[in-house]
């Protein structure tokens, strides 16, 4: 348990600042076709990588700190990794209506949102 927690701890701070958006964003958002048409398709079909990942971080939004599992803290490191690594490769023009940032918002981080 306590490796779990110090897990936790470690990435607390960069996962706020990785997921700028509430859950009830988020869960806005992916229902918009911009969010559905966006994003790496396992089998070129279906639903994204990072739709996925929007779906899940919905879920860890919801969770208390205490009660996040190993597969959780798993997830927000994922999360805190492609965010950082997603947004070192944006778009010189037009951030608010790129497929860059839509990607982004997959992931819970939107880049206009004044936080």
């Amino acid at each position: 348990m306590a490796d779990k927690q110090n897990d936790v701890d470690e990435i607390w701070d960069d996962w706020k600042d990785a997921v700028t958006m509430t859950a009830s964003e988020i869960e806005s958002w992916l229902d918009t076709d911009e969010s559905k048409e966006v994003g790496q398709k396992i089998d070129g079909s279906g639903e994204s990588i990072g739709h996925k990942s929007g779906r899940r971080i919905v879920t860890i939004l919801g969770t208390k700190k205490a009660d996040l599992t190993a597969s959780d803290v798993e997830h927000m490191h994922k999360v805190v990794s492609y965010v950082k690594r997603h947004k070192a490769q944006g778009p010189d023009s037009d951030i608010e209506h790129s497929r860059w940032r839509y990607s982004l918002m997959n992931w819970g981080n939107d880049l206009l949102k004044k936080v």
